[in-house]
């Protein structure tokens, strides 16, 4: 998991990340779309690729790159256990919460001030 977290913080990487989520794409798109140079994109491939983030299939003359959802589904794993603790603090939070806002509606019942007639 550490080797996909490493792979996933260079904001380019990230990027052809994000691309190939839509599907499959040749270099030569991820190229384009990046604004980078050609060998600037392969060797993000390569990086992604030693991490197992991506696989590649060749089409002719073309390499195909898509996701490999191994890797993302241990990262979302390993996200849910967090998840499951943020989630219990809000929860806490919004019991406190709902706790003050009654004892705020029972001090305000108890000091009504008369109204002049």
């Amino acid at each position: 998991m550490m080797e996909t977290l490493r792979a996933l913080a260079e904001p380019s990487r990230f990027q052809i990340v994000e691309l190939l989520r839509d599907g499959p794409r040749p270099v030569g798109d991820l190229v384009h779309r990046l604004r980078l140079h050609q060998p600037q994109v392969s060797k993000h491939l390569r990086v992604l690729s030693d991490a197992g983030l991506v696989e590649a299939r060749v089409d002719a003359q073309r390499r195909i790159y898509a996701l490999r959802p191994e890797p993302l589904q241990e990262l979302e794993v390993w996200l849910e256990r967090y998840r499951r603790i943020w989630e219990g603090n809000f929860q806490r939070l919004d019991a406190l919460l709902e706790e003050l806002k009654d004892e705020e509606r029972k001090s305000k019942g108890k000091k009504r001030v008369p109204t002049k007639r």
